[in-house]
């Protein structure tokens, strides 16, 4: 099934275990409709989205984690999701998700929170994607990602406070091959991260 020309895409942090529940998650989609809904920090309890919403969903958990990466989508994905395996940090392996929606393919990320490792990780991700590509999600990321032939298209304010004071724009959605029409960053909502929304569209 082709994708639509314009794609909505959400991302969000649910801070696991204290944060945001599948209710939640159902609400945010209800009420922003997107195509796509790719979350981070998710448990088990988001499995039960599909049951709630219909749609089609996968879910990786991190190495040795209860949580990890999982996204939600009104269409089948065009194959099932895939992961990948990234530079390992001083305490948590990380994965990334890779959904390809036909089109163009979209890779869901928590990245590490080393400056030099988390770039590392992206290029990485960048290396195993197809032209047309989005990369979304937590990536824990302070300045320019220096990630070539990627455009950072995300909104540009905060999408966390850090310790509930010092704004951090962690939330970032890099293209290639296409383009972004729209973004902004919805309401706060039950985890300490604001959920992304990019609209996208061929480039």
């Amino acid at each position: 099934m082709m994708p639509p020309a314009e794609f909505r895409i959400i991302s969000w942090n649910l801070l696991h275990s204290v944060g945001a529940e599948a209710a939640h998650v159902r609400a945010l989609i209800e009420r922003h409709d997107p195509d796509l809904c790719l979350m981070q920090e998710a448990a088990a309890g988001i499995d039960d989205l599909p049951e709630q919403l219909g749609g089609h969903y996968a879910r990786v958990a991190l190495p040795g984690r209860h949580h990890g990466l999982a996204a939600w989508s009104k269409r089948p994905f065009h194959a099932p999701a895939g992961s990948l395996a990234l530079q390992r940090g001083m305490l948590v392996r990380r994965v990334c998700q890779i959904l390809d929606l036909g089109g163009f393919s979209v890779a869901n990320v928590h990245l590490s929170h080393g400056q030099l490792l988390n770039r590392r990780q992206l290029r990485r991700i960048a290396g195993v994607l197809p032209p047309q590509a989005a990369i979304l999600g937590d990536c824990n990321l302070l300045g320019a990602p220096l990630l070539p032939g990627f455009e950072d298209v995300g909104a540009r304010i905060a999408t966390h406070r850090m310790s509930g004071v010092l704004p951090l724009r962690l939330d970032r959605c890099f293209v290639r091959g296409l383009r972004c029409t729209r973004a902004e960053v919805l309401e706060q909502g039950a985890s300490d991260h604001r959920p992304l929304l990019v609209v996208l569209a061929s480039g």
